[in-house]
């Protein structure tokens, strides 16, 4: 018994002390083992995170500026009349600055200037993508949609453009004045060759010869008169064209050597002769 009490009293003590060393193991393993590791980590990715972050601010700072100079390269080629050296430095410009309105702006006057209507038209259309409220993206839009020959578009244009800044003079003066007036020779030049084709068609079908005369007869005479005084008429329309002039007056002018009132249209005796040989 005495030896059990004494291996119980010395196991007691032995356990003691292997306890304290366990704790104290216990905490130095929380404060060095793997949780604080991850803390570590953690702190060490959010400065990851924030570096990638700066380095890409930096980045995007440098596209910028290489983009503005290589714009303003661009635009001293431009007034220096080298056109297409111009549009590269821009094009080089929009890879780093994808959504710079001013550079499709340029670009599409550039193109509009070289008579390259339809990519004008769809640099344009960047333009006023990126920055809608922007007029004088609209302005060269309307201008690049003229040159294509969209004048209906371009009028739409115009107006929007007229919409954001009702202050600027020249788009009421110039643009849309000049827009109004080539959409009214349109519908006048299809009104003409409307009327072309009508009368055209009557001179092949002449309801006058459909019926059978007498050749010796004046009703002869007549449906062929008829025919004749359409077939002048006719040629005249063929050669005269549609203008709008500065007040928006739709007149028709002759574009040919016109010929006499007395030639044009010819007389009952130089018919009656013609017939006659």
């Amino acid at each position: 018994m005495a030896s059990f009490g004494w291996k119980r009293k010395v196991g007691e003590k032995v356990s003691k002390a292997v306890v304290q060393q366990f704790v104290a193991e216990a905490e130095k393993a929380e404060n060095d083992g793997p949780g604080h590791d991850d803390e570590e980590e953690e702190e060490e990715e959010v400065d990851w995170l924030q570096a990638i972050k700066r380095r890409r601010e930096i980045l995007l700072e440098d596209c910028a500026a290489k983009s503005t100079r290589l714009k303003d390269e661009g635009a001293v080629l431009a007034e220096e009349g080298r056109h297409w050296e111009a549009i590269k430095k821009w094009d080089e410009a929009i890879q780093l600055t994808p959504d710079n309105s001013l550079l499709y702006e340029m670009k599409s006057q550039v193109l509009t200037t070289l008579q390259e209507v339809f990519p004008a038209v769809k640099a344009a259309e960047m333009a006023v993508k990126f920055r809608p409220l922007w007029w004088e993206g609209w302005q060269t839009l309307g201008r690049a949609q003229l040159n294509l020959g969209e004048v209906d578009l371009a009028v739409r244009s115009f107006q929007v453009a007229i919409h954001l800044c009702p202050s600027e003079s020249t788009l009421w003066r110039e643009d849309l004045a000049w827009a109004w007036r080539l959409q009214k020779q349109n519908v006048a030049t299809k009104e003409k060759m409307r009327q072309e084709e009508e009368t055209k068609n009557q001179i092949l079908n002449a309801p006058e010869l459909e019926q059978d005369y007498d050749f010796e007869s004046d009703e002869v005479l007549a449906a062929c008169v008829a025919v004749a005084e359409r077939q002048t008429r006719y040629e005249e329309m063929k050669r005269t064209a549609v203008v709008v002039d500065s007040e928006g007056n739709i007149k028709n002018v002759l574009t040919g050597e016109g010929a006499s009132e007395d030639e044009a249209t010819p007389s009952n005796e130089q018919f009656v002769k013609a017939r006659g040989l």
